[in-house]
């Protein structure tokens, strides 16, 4: 018996039904099948243009389908793919130097990975090593990821519940509360980890008072000071969210943006953390890689030469300016660090982001009654007025 040809996974019904038919059913799926970008737009499988004011959860700040990048991509495909941290390559020690050029003062050692959870683990585990110590500090609100141990610093129940007990001994502080803070800080205390800019929370900025606070309680205990910068990475109008405040910390994880959305991580540290750090104490097989370290070498060359930083600060300015404009009943507040902005709802968000999808706006919720916006950084004024005629309508 001849088998019967398989349905071409091309039109929207076929592909949802493949996705629900063999994937896990981890995520809420949304009424669309994205087949192509170009720019600041995504395109559906029914043909429909999009405007991304999301980039796949903050990755895509260079947009869709850049040439520069693309051909990059295109040259290492056609070169050297993939290679270990144990042997040496030009174009991974390139990054390097590009890494070296944008670190913090202090920061001159890099382990790379494949993901913003993966950076996270990296850095909790350099804490442990270098101190010798089992307490990590952590603030509510925060999300670091879903390993185990960065799922442990990560504080809201619906995530680590399931698979508790957690290794990792976290204490979990109120946001932005200096004092508790410096009472919590001890000689037990291995690293306090947070975010310059909570991102899953709904873009809520860390005080600089906290910053200081943080970095003094750290250092009069012997503790290190872990800078959560997989969101904020790249997105707030320089390299790093924490360069505002004045304060370096002891170690730097981002992942996101850092190669435009090729899976990549970056946990950055100090030459004291790095002295304590015995050969296979850790490692990864794909990081490192040829192609992810071209990926993100372009996309540091182009965030620079383009002035992507500086329009970032700029435009993300005008853009929360020009939402409270909006003066809509249904918003409670406006909150904004370059692209990066949370606007509160007096609502719950899924009814606006359905509303958005339908007028050809893809956006994104941060909880129950915030709505996110993680643009890439290449929009022009076009896609600000598109966005905002778009939430004119839906938001009255």
């Amino acid at each position: 018996m001849t088998a019967a040809p398989a349905t071409p996974t091309t039109t929207p019904d076929a592909i949802a039904a493949v996705e629900r038919d063999h994937l896990l059913p981890l995520y809420a799926k949304r009424d669309l099948a994205l087949v192509r970008g170009e720019g600041a737009y995504l395109y559906g499988a029914d043909g429909r243009r999009y405007l991304d004011a999301m980039s796949n959860y903050g990755v895509a700040v260079l947009g869709h389908a850049d040439p520069e990048y693309a051909a990059a991509l295109a040259d290492q495909l056609a070169t050297l793919t993939t290679g270990h941290q144990s042997f040496g390559s030009d174009v991974r020690a390139q990054l390097l130097e590009a890494i070296a050029r944008i670190a913090p003062e202090g920061l001159t050692r890099s382990f790379l990975s494949n993901s913003g959870a993966e950076a996270i683990e990296a850095g909790l585990k350099l804490a442990r090593l270098a101190t010798g110590r089992p307490k990590v500090i952590a603030f509510k609100r925060a999300y670091h990821g879903r390993t185990l141990g960065a799922l442990a610093a990560t504080a809201d129940p619906k995530y680590r519940a399931p698979f508790e007990p957690l290794g990792l001994k976290v204490v979990h502080l109120p946001f932005d509360d200096a004092g508790a803070l410096v009472a919590a800080v001890d000689d037990q205390t291995a690293a306090v980890i947070l975010e310059p800019v909570q991102g899953e929370a709904g873009i809520y900025p860390a005080s600089d008072a906290l910053l200081r606070v943080a970095r003094e309680a750290t250092r009069a205990q012997g503790a290190l000071l872990i800078a959560d910068e997989v969101q904020s990475g790249f997105r707030t109008g320089a390299p790093w969210a924490m360069s505002a405040s004045g304060v370096a910390p002891d170690v730097i994880c981002t992942a996101k943006a850092l190669a435009n959305g090729f899976p990549i991580g970056l946990t950055l540290t100090t030459e004291a953390v790095s002295a304590t750090i015995q050969p296979g104490s850790h490692g990864s097989t794909f990081g490192g890689n040829p192609l992810a370290c071209r990926a993100a070498l372009v996309t540091l060359q182009i965030l620079e030469s383009r002035g992507l930083y500086a329009r970032a600060a700029r435009f993300g300015t005008d853009l929360v300016t020009r939402i409270e404009g909006l003066r809509s009943p249904k918003i409670r507040a406006v909150r904004g660090r370059g692209m990066m902005i949370g606007i509160d709802l007096k609502e719950r968000v899924t009814p606006t982001l359905k509303g958005l999808q339908q007028r050809g706006v893809l956006a994104l919720p941060a909880g129950n009654l915030t709505l996110r916006l993680l643009p890439p950084l290449i929009w022009e004024e076009t896609q600000a007025d598109e966005l905002l005629t778009a939430m004119g309508q839906v938001l009255g």
